[in-house]
């Protein structure tokens, strides 16, 4: 690597740093190699992903929380200025639309160009909110948009939608976030035949899956449930209720889940649109079992198809259609072979296309186009 005073540097911003479920920041920013990155954040949260190392902005005191509403209210912070003034980046790169017009005025006052990576509901739900909340989230969105060098979107999908909201298509690059690609596991049976990890919301299709489940008799899969959300408790009960051989563990750190997901058959990702407009951008998740030589059973929403071929790499049907869920859970429980066969290919897929270290190169190159589009940045 080069000295590290001629790496540029680059500040990840997310509001909240950095929740649990949010690893593709963390590899992300961690894989950088021809950049140096510092995390900033408005507040710490309690995570496995915390270190002592991240930048915070605000505390827990009554004028940091007064401080922290200000900026929220009028996108402006005296104290976010002198840390981006004392850090120096070359540019900032901001996670999600909403945290993307937060630092966009500071950073445009201070000259430092900025980079916004909207990943889902940031384009979805939030601006489809009723009233003033869903005009004030597309009124920002289009700021941080004007004001942005460039918008990355993590899916065609994500890209559209960012582009009928306001986003300058010429300024907008679908670049797909990597995930790590470990060396594949030797081959072992299967511990679980069903596996499902994700946040326990509407749009990941959770209860899709619970009831797909319930519809393969006589012989119940063995499933398990990595994770944690509202609709935890309900979709317990409903287990129980249908008799299904289920095992929920709530959240678990990355490298748990990834060792659960190696010894899965399959990997079930329902995902949909909620009724509230909610939607993926492309689940880490798929990727990540993908990455592992593990098939993934899907839906045709958003992102998913892009990483998931239906037929080469994994199986999709319609979003909400529980039974061709348990058709095509069923279909890869029964046919080891074409289980094996998906489940490589998934694995070549990612490899090319979704690399951590080879998109980070492409996310590197985009970097620096944008720094030599202002030479006083760096």
């Amino acid at each position: 690597m080069p000295h590290a005073e001629r790496v540029p540097h680059v500040v990840i911003w997310r509001s909240h740093l950095l929740a649990g479920s949010e690893t593709f920041i963390r590899n992300q920013a961690d894989a950088l190699t021809a950049w140096r990155a510092t995390y900033l954040g408005a507040v710490r949260v309690a995570s496995t992903l915390t270190r002592d190392t991240d930048v915070v902005a605000f505390g827990d005191t009554g004028r940091d929380r007064r401080a922290l509403l200000a900026l929220k209210a009028t996108g402006r912070s005296a104290r976010l200025t002198r840390l981006l003034r004392r850090l120096r980046p070359a540019l900032v790169h901001a996670h999600f639309g909403n945290d993307g017009w937060l630092i966009s005025r500071t950073a445009a006052d201070l000259g430092i160009p900025l980079v916004v990576t909207v990943h889902g509901q940031d384009v979805t739900r939030q601006p489809a909110l009723p009233g003033l909340r869903g005009a004030r989230q597309r009124h920002n969105l289009r700021v941080a948009f004007d004001r942005a060098a460039l918008v990355v979107a993590v899916s065609e999908f994500i890209r559209d939608r960012a582009v009928a909201l306001g986003a300058d298509p010429a300024k907008v690059r679908v670049h797909h976030t990597g995930v790590p690609v470990p060396p594949l596991p030797a081959p072992t049976p299967p511990v679980w035949n069903v596996a499902f990890v994700g946040r326990f919301v509407e749009k990941k299709g959770v209860d899709d899956l619970v009831e797909a489940l319930g519809l393969l008799r006589p012989r119940r899969p063995r499933a398990l449930f990595i994770g944690t959300g509202p609709l935890e408790g309900a979709l317990r009960a409903r287990a129980a209720q249908l008799g299904l051989d289920a095992t929920f563990l709530g959240a678990q750190p990355p490298e748990v889940a990834a060792g659960h997901l190696a010894r899965s058959a399959l990997l079930a990702a329902p995902s949909r649109t909620a009724a509230d407009g909610d939607s993926e951008g492309l689940p880490t998740t798929v990727l990540e079992a993908a990455s592992l030589g593990v098939p993934v059973v899907a839906t045709h929403h958003s992102g998913i198809p892009e990483a998931v071929v239906h037929g080469e790499t994994g199986l999709l049907g319609a979003e909400g259609d529980r039974a061709a869920l348990a058709d095509n859970i069923a279909r890869l429980l029964a046919d080891d072979a074409l289980r094996r066969r998906l489940g490589g290919q998934a694995r070549r897929h990612v490899e090319d296309r979704f690399d951590l270290h080879k998109q980070t190169r492409r996310l590197e190159k985009l970097y620096d186009a944008v720094a030599e589009r202002h030479p006083s940045s760096r």
